[in-house]
């Protein structure tokens, strides 16, 4: 029986992230331009991007890309304004290896080690009626911030997309 490896992404490993997330990505709730997907994803060469992947006898089963960002500023609390703070970018599985839990660990994961960096606050977003995606949010203890208006990365259903947030307890 072969084992799950759970490590950081390298430089190496850009072009299997960028071919499962393109290959395996893609739903009506997933907003996935090619070249955006492959720029996020390049920027791991850099430390700019970082992703945590699963891998199983050298196959790539899923990954979860993350950044140290100040984008949600406006969602701080008062009290550590202008603080870095992570933001989990991407979260895709193999579609065989979907529903088995392999994301949400792989998101557990990825909380980790966004804590070992130092950030206390650490935010997602979903398509409102991703129904997967929000799950997955709330096995890794992720709660619901807002729900706005969000046509031009979601552009089926409610068009909506859902900010999620989780805090440490510091």
């Amino acid at each position: 029986m072969s084992e799950l490896v759970i490590r950081q992404a390298v430089a190496e490993d850009i072009e299997a992230l960028c071919a499962l997330i393109l290959e395996h990505g893609p739903n009506p709730w997933n907003h996935l331009p090619e070249v955006e997907v492959r720029q996020h994803l390049q920027a791991i060469a850099t430390n700019a991007t970082l992703a945590v992947l699963a891998e199983e006898q050298g196959l790539l089963l899923g990954f979860v890309s993350y950044r140290l960002t100040q984008n949600f500023a406006d969602h701080q609390p008062a009290a550590r304004a202008g603080q870095l703070h992570g933001y989990i970018c991407e979260a895709v599985v193999h579609r065989d290896f979907a529903g088995r839990g392999l994301g949400a660990h792989l998101l557990r994961e990825a909380v980790i080690e966004l804590w070992r960096l130092g950030v206390s606050d650490i935010y997602i977003d979903r398509h409102e009626e991703n129904a997967a995606s929000a799950g997955m949010m709330r096995k890794a203890g992720f709660s619901e911030l807002l729900t706005y208006a969000d046509p031009a990365r979601r552009p089926n259903g409610s068009r909506r997309s859902t900010l999620c947030c989780l805090r440490s307890r510091q």
